[in-house]
């Protein structure tokens, strides 16, 4: 038995490298996140209390400049009594204003600023008290009047100071913004820093996991070649490196397997993709089967008894052929009587966008095609192509022999087509063959293809021709006889 000698130095494992170097990665990311959301946070809260401030500032001074002296005057004036008078809940607002801006500011002068604007309200507070005691008196108009321009001088001095408040507290914001825009950048430069160090540490784990595995691997490649090219009788020793232990110790166990699973994974493989094969055809069905009894039931609750009787005899003879006993190869006759069912219902459906036409050659009748082979193609050309284009669709399948004794199928349509940058993609994805789940758009002619190829062993496949805004003609032609005879 042929031994590979393998790379047998002692090597840390290759989890507590990257756990090591993660971890160092996630603190230098994480700690400066959380400081610099802190940071951000507190001078956010800081600048919104500033601008709730200058608002309120500004609301109250209208009330000062105006509602205040504006309810005295009337008080003097006589439009109304003392009592009736609103002075004593204006200055109680603009108190309450005062308070709730000296709680939310941080700057001392402004709270400076607002000790004093609150001590100019109890000052107007005093000469209401006044004008009230004087009305109460009888006292002349002239002295009232006095008094009035007392207020209104206070009111003043009082609009003064709060726009003194309102302009210190702009300062204190375009500070706040200074302030942001420095830490921004700081913690900007903080972030390159950090990434370059991040870098770094990558670049080192990077070296040190490559060393630490290299030569395994090297020699587990060099088994894998030899187990390539025949040589099943190679095996490799166990290898030092932690994490590899279990591969070298599979590998071999494979290797000893291989050979006599190869005919058997070839067969299974066919049987797999026959079985998916009629797994993608059968996921078909149930969507189709939801939308005829839908129908089913529209038209009887529209009474349409003749249509009811057409689209359930279509609807039975669909699955009949569908299901056709379990065969996979069905006569042509049956396969056009299968589209010409489902075009039936399509019809009936889509009546006011879909005209169909079926050329089907007699001699063909018996002959045998694989079964359900049509309907996709027909399917996708009304959902992808009919549908898609204004006004009415027309549709033609045809079934003919040709010359040469093969049979040609075809599925045209005057639909929206294929622009020519989709129409290549389409074919490119056909001939790849790729996964089902990627070509929804295609789905049924993904389908159609793959079995074409998997049951007519690769000689068979579809063809499309295609021009945008006139329609498409998916072809293809299969021999006489089927593989089976």
């Amino acid at each position: 038995m042929q031994l590979l000698q393998p790379f047998n130095r002692k090597r840390l494992s290759i989890k507590t490298m990257l756990q090591m170097s993660y971890l160092f990665i996630a603190v230098l990311m994480i700690i400066p996140a959380i400081y610099s959301i802190s940071l951000f946070s507190r001078h956010t809260k800081r600048y919104d209390h500033i601008i709730t401030n200058v608002s309120r500032a500004n609301r109250l001074n209208q009330i000062v400049k105006f509602d205040i002296s504006n309810e005295i005057w009337e008080i003097v004036a006589g439009k109304k009594t003392f009592e009736e008078g609103r002075q004593y809940q204006i200055l109680t607002l603009i108190k309450s204003g005062i308070s709730t801006m000296m709680e939310s500011t941080e700057s001392e002068k402004n709270i400076q600023l607002l000790e004093v604007a609150n001590r100019a309200v109890n000052t107007l507070e005093k000469y209401v008290d006044m004008l009230g005691e004087q009305m109460a008196q009888n006292a002349p108009v002239s002295e009232n009047e006095v008094i009035l321009e007392e207020i209104r001088g206070v009111a003043s001095l009082l609009y003064d100071i709060l726009q003194d408040f309102i302009v210190s507290e702009i300062e204190v914001c375009a500070i706040t913004n200074e302030s942001i825009k420095q830490i921004s950048l700081t913690f900007t430069r903080i972030q390159l820093l950090i990434l370059l160090v991040i870098l770094g540490v990558s670049v080192f784990t990077s070296i040190k996991v490559s060393l630490s595995i290299r030569n395994p691997i090297q020699d587990m490649e060099t088994f894998s070649f030899s187990i390539a090219s025949g040589q099943l009788n190679a095996r490799i020793e166990q290898t030092h490196v932690p994490e590899l232990e279990h591969l070298s110790e599979n590998l071999n166990i494979m290797a000893e397997k291989i050979q006599g699973l190869i005919d058997e994974n070839i067969k299974e493989q066919q049987n797999l993709q026959k079985a998916e094969m009629k797994t993608l055809q059968a996921q078909i069905t149930p969507h189709f089967l939801y939308n005829t009894l839908d129908t089913i039931i529209w038209l009887a609750e529209s009474e349409r008894k003749e249509e009811i009787i057409e689209i359930t005899k279509a609807f039975s003879n669909f699955f009949r052929i569908s299901l056709s006993k379990g065969h996979e190869w069905i006569p042509i006759e049956q396969e056009i009587e299968h589209v010409k069912s489902y075009l039936t219902i399509q019809k009936i459906r889509y009546r006011d966008i879909l005209d169909y036409e079926i050329i089907f050659d007699e001699k063909l009748a018996n002959m045998k095609v694989l079964k359900l082979i049509l309907q996709p193609l027909v399917e996708n050309a009304i959902y992808h192509g009919i549908k898609n284009k204004r006004g009415r669709g027309r549709l033609l399948v045809t079934a003919k022999m040709q010359e040469d004794g093969s049979i040609y199928f075809s599925v045209e349509d005057n639909g929206i087509g294929f622009a020519p940058e989709r129409l290549k993609a389409v074919l490119d994805e056909l001939s790849d063959c790729g996964d089902p789940e990627k070509l929804k758009s295609i789905y049924g002619l993904y389908n159609v293809n793959k079995r074409l190829k998997l049951y007519y062993n690769d000689r068979v496949s579809l063809n499309i021709s295609s021009e945008y805004g006139k329609g498409t003609n998916v072809f293809f032609v299969v021999p006489e006889k089927t593989p089976l005879e």
